[in-house]
């Protein structure tokens, strides 16, 4: 590495741009090779931070929601959860509900997938960059009572 790089990763580090800092050299390396200008050079350093960025966030998101366990709808067996319209839950897997301020309440007697539901909605949302907290109806009483 040469000084240039050393005072580049340097002000990175100060800037708090890490995938900028790590990135760098293969980025410069895939420029010259693309026999890219400056201005597509720059957009391709500032997208690897910007996309880099949105995983951590996304990452930061689903830890902190505290689900149990990561569950997708597409692990969701809908032949074995027969009185689950999937037509209905793939509505909701477009979080539209959101953005139209609505709640989800997801009833049925036990082992239906209420909670895979739930869990996989929430996580759906946390990788669209919106916060969710999962708690179970157990645990929101315990709360609400102590």
């Amino acid at each position: 590495m040469n000084i240039a790089h050393e005072r580049v990763a340097q002000l990175c580090a100060q800037l708090k741009l890490t995938t900028i800092a790590d990135a760098l050299p293969h980025l410069a390396q895939k420029a010259i090779a693309d026999e890219a200008n400056l201005t597509e050079f720059l957009e391709s350093v500032l997208k690897a931070e910007h996309t880099a960025r949105l995983a951590r966030q996304r990452a930061t998101f689903a830890r902190l929601a505290g689900f149990p366990t990561i569950k997708t709808l597409d692990s969701f067996d809908f032949a074995a959860a027969s009185g689950v319209p999937k037509s209905q839950v793939q509505e909701l897997a477009s979080l539209a509900f959101l953005e139209r301020n609505e709640n989800v309440v997801l009833l049925g007697p036990s082992g239906t997938g209420k909670t895979h539901i739930a869990m996989a909605l929430g996580y759906a949302a946390t990788q669209a960059g919106i916060k969710v907290r999962f708690i179970t109806a157990a645990d929101l009483l315990m709360i609400l009572t102590t």
